[in-house]
């Protein structure tokens, strides 16, 4: 009988480009992936740390697999089953090696001395996280292996089978050095280093090649790829010359470090005319606390640029409300960026305080209530602006990318809008050239369409 694994992911796509390649390798290796809420030999839990609600829900997780698993009160012995043994060793002592609860990703690396101390997950931080299966294949055979023992590597992860999603993501990076006052993700996925230009140029071809038609680009802070002379420009440049029919699409990106190159790339008829443009507040004098890297005057300059060229673009974004210091007037500035610049989705995050970053220390926290009232408007004006970017689609076409039925067809357009249609003719995973007719109500409208005749790009 086959193992029987389930994961769950939390937090960035770099972390689901991640899981969709670690579950590929136990589906080839033939284990059953089952839904996290069902027993398991092996549960895995890729978890996130970027905020406050972020850890609370890492936590839920690991103790919901803890007591799927029947970790929870289990016998000493169990215990020390489950905790990495000191320096790499590897001992095989284990008959019937029991359920396993691995915990990998940003939380892990945050919280790892806790975790190990508990005694009863597998912590593999984010650096040995792609040698996860090796790991867990020991485990079974009776081994206790330091997950220090598999190395560490950022981009050993294979090409993913369409197991979680229709579109498939490609890791071109990882890390950070910007260190924004804010943040932890420098701490818990180190300096920024970019994947071979070759490797990546083969996996987005090899992930043609498997069927994907959508190809999404991951990574921490992707807008300063370098590797060897090539920018992130010209990367995008060699990934749009492959062969075939799929479409490009670029994850969260930083506005500070964008050339002419990647704006010409822009009007690429593979690329994807969506953009995630962080922009985290509307005050200047807050960006410059939050030691971001660019200024709200440079944003909109790069917004404008987008819009004169392609008036249909559509642009999302995060915003950080209750940052230390901000003021009402800070708030109000935050209001009108979020109002004025037509954002397509605003992700509105509440400041949470992260353990040894340099906003912890700053004077002037907001209280947790008056951060609650400004997410609040945020979200209120993200729902506006969604709602009016959508209408503003009504009776233009889109190439939708179905990616399930049920029994309608559902899927998103270019401009990285939901879509549904009647399902009669249409196949998943295919592309269907469509008209938009209407949009449905709700605060999270979908866009409803008919198919039309293929046009030619």
């Amino acid at each position: 009988m086959s193992r029987r694994i389930a994961f769950d992911t939390l937090g960035c796509k770099l972390n689901q480009y991640e899981t969709d390649s670690i579950a590929s390798q136990f589906l080839n290796a033939g284990y059953a992936i089952v839904p996290f809420a069902d027993q398991a030999d092996v549960y895995v839990i890729n978890t996130c740390t970027v905020t406050n609600k972020a850890d609370r829900k890492s936590r839920n997780l690991i103790n919901r697999a803890l007591r799927s698993s029947g970790l929870v009160g289990a016998a000493a012995q169990t215990a020390s089953a489950a905790r990495p043994v000191e320096n790499g060793a590897s001992v095989a002592t284990l008959e019937r090696p029991d359920p396993l609860v691995v915990v990998t990703g940003c939380f892990a690396e945050s919280h790892k001395e806790e975790l190990e101390a508990e005694g009863l997950t597998y912590v593999v931080d984010n650096k040995a996280k792609s040698h996860i299966f090796e790991l867990v294949e020991g485990h079974f055979r009776g081994e206790v292996l330091h997950p220090a023992s598999a190395g560490s590597d950022l981009f050993s992860y294979t090409t993913a089978e369409p197991v979680f999603h229709t579109r498939s993501m490609v890791k071109i990076q990882d890390g950070c050095d910007n260190y924004c006052t804010f943040c932890i993700i420098p701490y818990v996925r180190g300096h920024a280093a970019s994947r071979p230009a070759d490797e990546v140029l083969q996996s987005v071809r090899e992930t043609v090649r498997r069927g994907y038609r959508e190809v999404v680009l991951t990574g921490v802070n992707m807008s300063r790829y370098r590797w060897e002379d090539m920018r992130f420009g010209e990367l995008i440049e060699q990934i749009l010359a492959i062969p075939g029919d799929f479409r490009l699409r670029i994850s969260s990106l930083e506005p500070d470090t964008l050339d002419d190159r990647f704006f010409e790339m822009l009007h690429h008829p593979k690329m994807a005319p969506h953009l995630h443009l962080c922009v985290q507040s509307g005050s200047e004098r807050i960006l410059l606390k939050m030691r971001r890297q660019y200024t709200l005057a440079g944003y909109e300059a790069i917004v404008d640029r987008i819009r004169r060229e392609q008036p249909g673009f559509n642009i999302t974004t995060d915003i950080i409300v209750g940052f230390p210091g901000e003021e009402e007037q800070d708030f109000q500035e935050s209001s009108r960026v979020a109002r004025n610049l037509g954002f397509g989705h605003i992700h509105t995050f509440k400041y949470s305080v992260r353990r040894g970053t340099r906003a912890e220390r700053m004077p002037g926290h907001v209280p947790e209530k008056e951060k609650s009232r400004r997410s609040e408007i945020i979200r209120a004006i993200s729902e506006q602006t969604k709602r009016s970017y959508r209408e503003s689609l009504i009776g233009s076409q889109e190439r939708m990318l179905v990616e399930r039925i049920d029994p309608v067809a559902r899927g998103y357009g270019e401009h990285y809008v939901p879509i549904q249609l009647n399902s009669q003719g249409v196949r998943e995973n295919e592309f269907v050239d469509v008209r938009i007719t209407g949009i449905t109500a709700g605060d999270d409208p979908v866009l409803l369409a008919e198919p039309v005749e293929s046009r030619n790009d």
